[in-house]
């Protein structure tokens, strides 16, 4: 357990320290530049998964909101609710990325094209509808979420060593597991049939471009990096978080709780919020020849 807690340790360190220099990234690009749509999205992503770091249940969180004096009651009941928001928000943002990628590649003569002069328009509608969806759809995390007790320690799962689930009547306890199933489930589903689209649109493209003998055209191409970057993105976040769904979903239903089964789960779930800046700072050149530029200064200065 010692080395599993050092791992998951390890992990929040790097995958907050990518986030957060991709969220001042995405900061500078959309206050001083041209952003683009995908943009907009990337920062949310970022901002999302930082917060799911910041609320994973780690000690030191905890250790710092007690010194403020505030209850064990109050931040289980916080970080709970604000850790299940941003989960949900993850699925549907890496959702809406792979879609806008897939209108952005499109064809002129696909029926996505029609959407592409609306993109920011319809951007600005699902952020409002995700937020919106997610943070009502979670309410459920307060209500039976709080400190851990060691009374009727038996009705109570342990998700942290200081919080835990409060019992629920099963039928609650289904229909909350049966919607968020669904919810994933057309989710991942719309995530697969943009990535299928988006192969087919690429094999397509590498085809015509042998045909025409311009290959070194289609390997420079801005928009052939950022959707194989998707799709990477994609394929793995759809691995990881039936992984974790399949954990937690499983924790719940039998309402057991193991100390190696939640490190685990942890470190499942921050596996793609640790990846997934580290892909996007070593595919987007613009990031690459920014950190050459600072390089070269630092190396002026010193």
């Amino acid at each position: 357990m010692f080395s599993l807690n050092n791992i998951l340790n390890f992990q929040t360190g790097l995958g907050a320290i990518a986030n957060i220099f991709l969220l001042f990234f995405y900061t500078m690009i959309i206050l001083c530049h041209r952003s683009k749509p995908m943009d907009m999205i990337s920062f949310q992503l970022t901002f999302i998964h930082i917060m799911m770091f910041l609320t994973g249940g780690h000690a030191w969180l905890k250790d710092f909101l007690g010194s403020l004096n505030i209850g064990n009651d109050f931040i289980c009941k916080a970080t709970a609710y604000i850790n299940r928001v941003m989960r949900g928000l993850s699925i549907c943002i890496t959702c809406l990325l792979s879609v806008f990628q897939a209108v952005t590649i499109s064809p002129n003569t696909s029926l996505l094209a029609k959407f592409k002069h609306k993109l920011k328009k319809y951007m600005i509608y699902s952020f409002f509808y995700f937020w919106s969806f997610n943070l009502s759809f979670s309410i459920n995390r307060i209500i039976y979420t709080g400190a851990y007790t060691n009374v009727s320690e038996t009705n109570q799962l342990k998700v942290t060593k200081s919080c835990s689930l409060f019992p629920m009547n099963y039928i609650i306890r289904g229909l909350i597991l049966t919607m968020t199933t669904l919810r994933d489930v057309f989710l991942v589903g719309v995530m697969l049939t943009m990535s299928t689209y988006m192969v087919i649109i690429l094999f397509r493209h590498q085809r015509q471009c042998k045909h025409l003998h311009s290959i070194n055209h289609l390997r420079a191409s801005p928009e052939k990096r950022a959707t194989q970057t998707i799709l990477l993105l994609v394929v793995f976040f759809v691995v990881m978080y039936w992984v974790d769904f399949i954990i937690s979903s499983s924790s719940v239903l039998l309402w057991m709780y193991d100390s190696v089964i939640l490190t685990v789960q942890k470190f499942v779930m921050n596996v793609y919020p640790t990846i997934t800046p580290l892909v996007q700072i070593s595919s987007d050149k613009r990031i690459i020849i920014i950190l050459k530029s600072m390089q070269k200064l630092w190396h002026q200065i010193f």
